[in-house]
């Protein structure tokens, strides 16, 4: 296709009016055309800053509009597969707040979904969008800390009293490895290339049947990973690549610009230090050009569901590895 990408919204969601929809209405060649949501109040805060925003009342409503191209889904995470599924069947191309499955196997219909459409489906991963992880990434594989022996990737936040967001419930696919764990795995493989070959430790507590602590750690081919992702702990997240002649720490990995300010920290055995950062930079708006110039060209998407599938298989790991509930 020509021109920019037509944007539409499923659902009306916080997360959405914050980040996503502005970043569709920022970016260049998109068009952020449509709202689906059955509360017309809510499509209020969109129109905020896209005053010409079409609001439909349903979500079938929304994917049988002619004038979209695309449709973006931050519904909560047991509706990811069957909207994303009937998206491509109306003819719209997709992109899936993460994660987009609560198991490695269910990515299998909606990949042939995807390639029996022609159509691009993937899910919302921004963090690879950003310049401060293909930078790591090229610092890693040219040997700027020497061999990779160790990754450490922390991601913590405390919405314990928040009882009524999705993330702690179980019926809407909550939990702190679903919602954040992405990341803190998902780092560790595009950096390094690599999938893990065996989860060596899991501790895990439950509150509510859902993961609000978990501290584990993996082996990969060629070095050694341990995480610690919770949802009843002090905000902090960090990634550090550890080799033997440096190490490379990303201080603001996974909310740029919204936490902290990216930065990427070299030290290496020279005694040389550098700190490069990238202030100003939205991985949101970045995810949505990158969507829309594969869509335009045909270009292959960075972040492929094939991807997002072995941070998800890495995830079911870790529960199959953890002591019961």
């Amino acid at each position: 296709m020509s021109g920019a990408v037509r944007w539409g919204v499923l659902g009306a969601a916080k997360f959405a009016r914050t980040f996503m929809a502005p970043a569709i209405h920022a970016a260049a060649g998109a068009e952020l055309a449509a709202l689906a949501t059955s509360d017309p109040a809510k499509a209020a805060g969109f129109r905020a800053f896209a005053p010409g925003l079409r609001v439909h009342d349903s979500y079938e409503a929304l994917l049988a509009d002619p004038g979209i191209d695309a449709v973006y889904i931050p519904l909560p995470n047991h509706l990811h597969v069957d909207w994303t599924l009937k998206a491509l069947a109306a003819g719209k191309h997709v992109l899936c707040e993460k994660p987009l499955t609560l198991r490695a196997d269910q990515f299998d219909a909606v990949i042939a979904a995807r390639d029996a459409s022609g159509l691009l489906a993937a899910e919302a991963y921004m963090i690879v969008h950003h310049p401060q992880f293909h930078r790591a990434r090229a610092l890693v594989a040219e040997g700027a800390i020497g061999k990779l022996g160790h990754v450490e990737a922390v991601f913590t936040y405390n919405n314990a009293s928040d009882t009524a967001n999705i993330r702690n419930k179980p019926e809407t696919g909550g939990g702190g490895l679903p919602d954040i764990g992405v990341y803190t795995f998902g780092a560790a493989r595009f950096v390094s290339g690599e999938e893990p070959e065996a989860i060596t430790h899991a501790a895990i507590r439950w509150e509510n049947d859902v993961d609000v602590y978990v501290q584990m750690a993996a082996r990969f081919p060629s070095f050694s990973y341990g995480a610690t992702v919770s949802m009843r702990l002090f905000p902090r997240q960090q990634v550090v690549f550890h080799g033997d002649a440096g190490v490379l720490t990303l201080t603001c990995p996974f909310n740029a610009g919204v936490f902290d300010q990216a930065e990427l920290v070299l030290e290496n055995s020279a005694g040389v230090r550098s700190v490069e950062r990238w202030p100003g930079v939205n991985h949101y708006v970045l995810q949505v050009e990158a969507f829309g110039h594969s869509v335009r060209t045909g270009a292959a998407y960075p972040c492929p569901l094939e991807f997002s599938k072995g941070t998800q298989r890495m995830i079911d790991m870790t529960f199959a590895a953890s002591d019961a509930r």
